[in-house]
């Protein structure tokens, strides 16, 4: 047992290192450096409305809690050139005018806007991890559309990693990043059905954190046993930095039964994680 736990959790750190591209490194560091500016008390906002119209029309709820995009209608209708219209749009904003409630809004917008619209152009796939756009020797290990530079705000080409690791988690230092970005994979905190706005910011993602882990995906308990979702090892240290760190952010989220579950336990037992495209079921 202790052996499978040490290479569960070694194979974690790996994939952590891989995922993450180096976030603490010298590129995330430029990144937060070049992203940090904001406008304290700034009134200025983002229109997200086109993109809360998206999601209201192709993201459907599902019984089993998972939220899913119907990506064939998306992709053969007329919505297409809405949606890049939409990260075109984004793509003249400067961030720094912002506060930070409505640079987070944007950060994550742009972030699933952006993983849509690529899953949209190499639709049919089983698997994001599928996609590969380039990026060098990481993007060929692990798969997927991360580290191609896709994007460009202010003058700086941007990939996928860039956004979630060189700028939301150092700037933020907010462990609901996490709940805020959707990777198109079954294993992933839902994709909202509306878009994030620095207005409601706060209740969204304290949302998506409470819908992520009360559901079998973020922990399931069995007896007095644990397994939480592989983003709990990968970026643990988002977490409290332990096992046990983790658990207390999941006691904050938690319904009075889960927290119940949890009673006295002070480490997990393994984690899981599934790839598979959030397709709707058809």
């Amino acid at each position: 047992m202790v052996g499978e736990r040490w290479r569960s959790r070694a194979l974690g750190a790996v994939a952590a290192a891989l995922v993450a591209g180096g976030a603490g490194g010298a590129l995330g560091q430029d990144l937060a450096a070049r992203f940090a500016k904001e406008t304290p008390g700034s009134t200025a906002t983002v229109d997200h409305g086109a993109w809360t119209r998206l999601l209201g029309s192709y993201v459907k709820p599902s019984p089993d809690g998972v939220t899913r995009v119907d990506y064939a209608a998306f992709k053969t209708g007329p919505d297409r050139a809405a949606l890049k219209a939409y990260i075109a749009a984004l793509e003249t904003v400067d961030p720094g005018t912002l506060d930070r409630p409505e640079q987070f809004a944007f950060w994550a917008n742009l972030y699933n806007a952006k993983t849509v619209d690529i899953v949209l152009d190499a639709y049919p796939v089983k698997s994001i991890k599928d996609i590969n756009l380039g990026g060098g020797l990481v993007a060929v290990v692990t798969g997927g559309p991360w580290k191609a530079k896709t994007m460009k705000v202010a003058g700086v080409e941007l990939s996928l990693d860039d956004i979630e690791h060189g700028v939301l988690r150092p700037i933020f230092k907010d462990p609901r990043v996490h709940y805020a970005v959707n990777c198109a994979s079954i294993g992933c905190p839902n994709i909202g059905t509306e878009a994030f706005t620095g207005g409601k910011l706060d209740a969204q993602l304290d949302a998506a954190a409470r819908a992520y882990v009360n559901h079998p995906r973020g922990f399931n308990v069995t007896g007095k046993k644990v397994r939480a979702s592989s983003i709990y090892d990968w970026f643990q240290k988002d977490f409290g930095g332990d096992e046990g760190g983790v658990l207390d952010h999941a006691r904050t989220y938690a319904t009075p039964e889960l927290q119940a579950k949890f009673k006295g336990m002070k480490s997990i037992d393994g984690y899981d994680y599934d790839w598979s495209l959030n397709d709707v079921k058809k």
